[in-house]
């Protein structure tokens, strides 16, 4: 089956694919669409919802994804929760520190994260992962996970090539190491993404009637 996913971001296209190999992701970019909705919702949940039908509608009036109608889409809005900041950047981690057309790269938002949050001891954090699978306007399901972890200390303590985003700053206990520090599989596995990923193709498998 064909799925589209509604992202502009290769990274996140990746994770989805490892995880949902018995079929073919592709996302707008993968067929010339423009595609950059305004995300108002006030929740990671919201805003995926957003974000899929924006693409289902888009499919319709374009004529792509599917013959007749659309291709079932996939989206998800997902970022990183500090409890010492109050859930901050939550669902504005992507846009984390960024003014007007100025926008931060990951490694300025993580080094801003870090100066914020300082030297308070409670270092507790999670990413948090709401994905919708949309088959039409009203009829859709929705999932939400979380990989629990704690940000690091200090820049220095940053570690880790893989990943992207927040990924080299926050530290799994139970695993001693960043989460830019696992493997493709091993991230796919326990991250918020790869848990939302599976009950996705749960529901996927077999194919609703």
């Amino acid at each position: 089956m064909t799925i589209w996913f509604a992202t502009g971001n290769t990274h996140k296209k990746a994770e989805l694919a490892a995880i949902l190999r018995d079929h073919e992701i592709r996302i707008p970019a993968d067929a010339g669409i423009d595609f950059d909705p305004e995300e108002t919702g006030g929740t990671f949940l919201e805003n995926a919802l957003i974000k899929a039908r924006a693409l289902y509608r888009l499919a319709l009036e374009t004529g792509r994804g599917g013959k007749g109608k659309p291709d079932p889409v996939i989206a998800d809005d997902s970022g990183l929760c500090v409890d010492a900041l109050g859930g901050r950047p939550g669902i504005y981690s992507a846009r984390y520190g960024s003014e007007g057309c100025k926008k931060l790269d990951a490694a300025e938002r993580n080094a801003l994260l870090l100066d914020e949050l300082g030297d308070n001891p409670n270092r507790k954090a999670r990413f948090v992962c709401a994905m919708v699978l949309l088959f039409s306007e009203d009829r859709f399901f929705i999932v939400q996970e979380t990989l629990e972890g704690e940000i690091i200390s200090r820049a220095e303590g940053k570690r880790g090539s893989g990943g992207f985003g927040y990924d080299p700053i926050l530290w799994l206990p139970e695993l001693g190491r960043t989460v830019a520090e696992l493997s493709e599989e091993e991230k796919n596995r326990i991250s918020h993404r790869g848990k939302a990923g599976r009950r996705i193709a749960g529901i996927l498998m077999p194919a609703p009637l």
